[in-house]
């Protein structure tokens, strides 16, 4: 009695198995957002975009050429003038006693 009882269970667990996997998703993964995409997808949107008219194997060249660039690193900002540099510019070429006048001066404006 007992076997028989595990065997409808198990019966109907089986039966109904096919039942609980049709309600579950086909698959879990969330569709993709603009905000998901990786530097690599818009790598392959620039370039396909970049590509033109190209076709078989000179498409194939550029994609992967395209592809494997690595991206330009940001500028660099220019460092300011030191004030020293910028008084040296506004007094060269003249002599020695105006000069040195016109650097004290330049040197102790704001």
């Amino acid at each position: 009695m007992k076997k028989l009882m595990m065997l409808i269970a198990a019966t109907a667990f089986f039966a109904a198995a096919p039942a609980f996997a049709a309600d579950a998703p086909a698959t879990t993964k969330a569709p993709a957002t603009p905000a998901a995409t990786n530097s690599q997808q818009s790598k392959m949107t620039t370039c396909n975009a970049s590509a033109g008219d190209k076709k078989g194997d000179e498409r194939k060249a550029y994609m992967s050429n395209c592809l494997s660039a690595k991206p330009a690193p940001p500028p660099v900002a220019a460092k300011p003038e030191s004030k020293m540099a910028m008084c040296n510019k506004k007094t060269a070429g003249m002599d020695k006693d105006a000069r040195s006048k016109a650097q004290s001066e330049c040197m102790k404006a704001a």
